[in-house]
């Protein structure tokens, strides 16, 4: 038999075992070093996204760089001479770093209003803040009520302006991957050939590997703009904010985590196994296995070329939990054997330890494989790669527990194991007294339960908001608060009109000609006749209904500029000439700011850049995206066709929708795969169903307790359902195996749900208690996720070990799938 071969196998080359097992983790862990965490936005995309095209191509029209932006609260006044000469030394130390291409700050921007002047005489001699002779009073009004300036360059109460840092555009990045992109779409659409593949292949190690470079770069160029801050806060508060920035520190916060916590969970692991067995070797036993299984399984994933994401971050906790559940159920087991023969030698009771408990510990890994295996069905990429690091940590973790247990305790004699924690622990015989004489409490407890998680599931939302990743203590909380009240807003988001295409023949209107015409008519007449009244009003209209949402903080587009034109024209609007000159004529470095980002003459558009308020805690992303999409038609009255929304709150409104719709499909198929399992372990339908009945309880507690307590589902904590079901199958397998075992005895049920309770239920006790209580250290993470992770993960191994021991039994009593031979008593 296979089993008798292994056993002996590897209790007499014990030795040897440990070596290979040394070997193993020292190779592996070599390359564990290359293992990447990626938090980049490009893992958060769907590649088959029409709207990631979309933006792509948009992009492509439009300059839209890269960008930091620092939130600076002077202590003296904004226009003070000591914060105009501290933003200027600011501003040129920030030019020397690599990476930043260029500065917009209060200094530099052009000034329309201070004071009003004719548009020719504005075009021919723009204004700054540095010119000579500027009125500061002048400036002050136009910076705080002017709609290119207000609520987005300074703040209302005219305390606090943005300092923003237009970065290099890397060509480079975006040629690589736009040529993994051509590949990876290639391959959606038919099978690649041989030399495509190779292409293909070479096209991502190019791309990742520059990415990855990148990425370091990037990391320094953050923490240089940091560094070159830190002597300024003398001067009053700053605070670096960005898309690129949260991405930065979120990697920065995920490695940090799993140091710190990783260490910690150690240490508090450590003590309670020593609490529990009061022997060393059932405290390092279980420490070397789940470091050794770890850092094997982080070197393959690190081989596979697999990578951390936001979404993946957790799973080396998750491997932790399955390693350290076979291991304690295999110590259990060899002290409880030790008990009813203590005669026998070390490799005898290892023998019958492996023996009785090497069945359902492959089980409870197939299942685990089964359930993980469901989420390489989705078309999400790191929720592939989950499930691909998953399926290879949970089987390297039987592998070598199955080797490092045994040959483990051959090196060490034979000595009895110290029960005084067994002797005093009574909650596994008091929860068998429970199902035994309290049935129809327990029943009614878990309809109670099944409503509570009813009404959680109902309130349960589906949202990401990245401010709320921190805490409100932290700098980067405090950042991003601060540009969102203050300065209009943080994730962004872009809607694209296509507007009536002029023909220039007929657009000319002898009527409406001035002195103007002359001068630029020959330079661009395109541009001369593209900026009609009907265009203009109907870009007023989008502007104006966009920031009439309360959700939007600041909207820049063409319609901005319209406003200013008011302004300086005592409430008329621009004239087509007008416009077209402040097009043809502004000075290019101007023209980047108020003008070229928001009009596209060439394919006839119009684009509206909006930034919402991410901290506003009634923003519902998807329902807020429906509706501008919605009213654009039905209140401004643009044709569906002519609008597209775009940008990176679209693109990750659909990752998550995706993300959502595929756990509830993922999930369904999990169900059902371990369904299978029960039934091909068991050999019973009725075993099956009850099993995952059981099964579901953790589950549907979990997404109650969110919902109830207005935890959003986000990329982050959408996971938990397959990390319950995970947990509670362990558990519901070792269980129906033992108490079949003790059926087997004398059919009594009752008789077998107490042994069953008064042995295998310790292991599951133990294990809960470990990973319970080295959990809970994780909710005093300044990462939020890894706060929520640790606290549900404690929730669900609390509910799984009360379920599978209460209401678990209770179900095999009531139907009795196993049938039964003897009469109860």
């Amino acid at each position: 038999m296979l089993i008798t071969f292994y056993t002996r196998f590897v209790t007499t080359y014990f030795k040897a075992t440990l070596l290979f097992v040394a070997l193993l983790t020292g190779i592996f862990g070599y390359y564990a070093q290359y293992l990447s965490i990626d938090a980049s936005a490009e893992t958060l995309l769907l590649e088959n996204d029409k709207d990631l095209k979309l933006t792509r191509e948009v992009h492509g029209r439009y300059v839209s760089p890269d960008y930091l932006v620092i939130a600076f609260t002077p202590k003296e006044p904004l226009l003070s001479d000591t914060t105009l000469a501290s933003i200027s030394q600011l501003k040129e130390a920030l030019l020397t770093i690599e990476g930043v291409e260029s500065i917009t700050s209060i200094l530099d921007v052009p000034l329309l209003e201070s004071p009003i002047r004719p548009i020719k005489d504005v075009v021919g001699n723009v204004q700054t803040l540095e010119s000579s002779g500027v009125d500061k009073a002048l400036v002050q009004k136009e910076l705080t009520t002017s709609p290119l300036y207000a609520n987005n360059l300074v703040s209302a109460d005219f305390k606090t302006t943005a300092i923003l840092l237009n970065l290099k555009d890397d060509v480079r990045y975006t040629e690589l991957l736009s040529k993994r992109n051509q590949y990876m779409i290639l391959a959606q659409e038919r099978a690649l050939n041989s030399e495509e593949k190779v292409q293909y292949e070479e096209a991502k190690q190019a791309f990742k590997a520059y990415r990855d470079s990148t990425r370091d770069q990037t990391h320094e160029m953050i923490e240089r703009v940091r560094a070159v801050m830190a002597p300024f806060k003398s001067e009053g508060e700053l605070f670096l904010g960005g898309v690129m920035m949260i991405a930065d520190d979120m990697i920065s916060f995920v490695k940090s985590d799993i140091a710190n916590y990783g260490i910690a969970i150690l240490l508090i692991m450590i003590l309670i196994l020593w609490v529990i067995f009061r022997q060393v070797r059932f405290v390092v036993l279980p420490i070397v296995a789940s470091f050794s299984a770890v850092v094997i399984t982080v070197g393959i994933n690190a081989l596979l070329g697999l990578e951390i994401t936001v979404i993946s971050s957790n799973y080396i906790a998750m491997q932790l939990i399955t390693t350290l559940s076979l291991v304690i159920h295999l110590i259990v087991c060899y002290r409880e054997e030790y008990q009813v023969y203590p005669h026998f030698t070390q490799q005898e009771l290892i023998g019958v330890t492996l023996k009785r408990m090497s069945v359902p510990s492959v089980f409870v890994i197939l299942t685990s494989v089964a359930g993980f295996g469901s989420l390489m069905t989705c078309d999400i990429v790191p929720i592939i790669d989950l499930g691909n690091m998953m399926n290879i940590g949970v089987s390297v973790s039987l592998i070598v527990t199955y080797l490092l247990f045994p040959s483990m305790l051959m090196l060490l004699e034979k000595k009895a194991p110290v029960m005084i924690f067994d002797n005093a622990f009574t909650l596994n015989a008091t929860f068998a007294r429970i199902v035994e004489k309290r049935r129809g409490v327990i029943l009614s407890v878990v309809v109670l339960i099944a409503l509570f998680s009813l009404f959680g599931v109902s309130r349960l939302v589906v949202e990401n908001s990245f401010i709320n990743y921190f805490k409100e203590s932290t700098e980067i909380y405090k950042g991003m608060q601060k540009i969102d009240n203050e300065l209009g807003g943080t994730t962004p988001l872009e809607i694209v009109v296509r507007l009536p295409k002029v023909d220039v023949a007929q657009g000319k209107d002898k009527g409406v000609l001035d002195e103007f015409e002359a001068e630029f008519e020959e330079k661009n007449a395109e541009a001369q006749y593209w900026f009609t009244a009907q265009k203009m009003q109907t870009i007023l209209k989008v502007h104006d209904y966009l920031e009439s949402l309360p959700e939007v903080g600041n909207v820049s587009s063409l319609g901005t500029l319209s406003k200013v034109g008011r302004i300086l024209k005592e409430g008329k609007d621009f004239d087509t000439f007008e416009l077209a000159l402040l097009y043809n004529e502004l000075p290019e470095v101007y023209k980047k700011v108020i003008l070229t980002p928001y009009v596209n003459i060439e394919h006839d558009e119009a684009r509206f850049v909006v930034r919402m308020v991410d901290s506003n805690p009634n923003l519902r992303r998807s329902e807020l995206l429906e509706k501008i999409q919605n009213e654009l038609q039905t209140t401004v009255g643009l044709p569906q066709e002519d609008y597209k929304l775009v940008g990176m709150m679209v693109l990750y409104n659909n990752m998550l929708q995706s993300l959502f719709s595929s756990q509830i499909s993922t999930l369904g198929l999990a169900v059902l795969s371990l369904g299978s399992m029960f039934l091909f372990l068991f050999r019973s339908l009725k075993v099956a169903l009850l099993a995952m009945t059981v099964n579901m309880v953790p589950v549907s507690v979990i997404f109650g307790i969110m919902g109830v307590f207005n935890i959003p589902l986000d990329m982050m904590s959408i996971t938990i359902a397959s990390i319950a079901l995970g947990i509670t199958v362990d558990n519901t397998i070792h269980y129906y195996y033992r108490f079949r075992e003790e059926l087997a005895l004398d059919g009594n049920y009752v008789a077998s749900m107490h042994r069953a309770h008064g042995s295998i239920a310790f292991g599951m006790f133990y294990y809960s208690l470990a990973t319970i209580v080295g959990f809970l250290v994780m909710v005093t993470s300044n990462f939020i996720p890894t706060l929520i992770f640790g606290l549900l993960t404690v929730i669900v191994l609390m509910i799984a070990i009360i379920s599978d021991l209460l209401f678990s039994p209770l179900l095999v009593l009531l139907f009795k799938p196993f049938g039964y031979t003897k009469k109860e008593v």
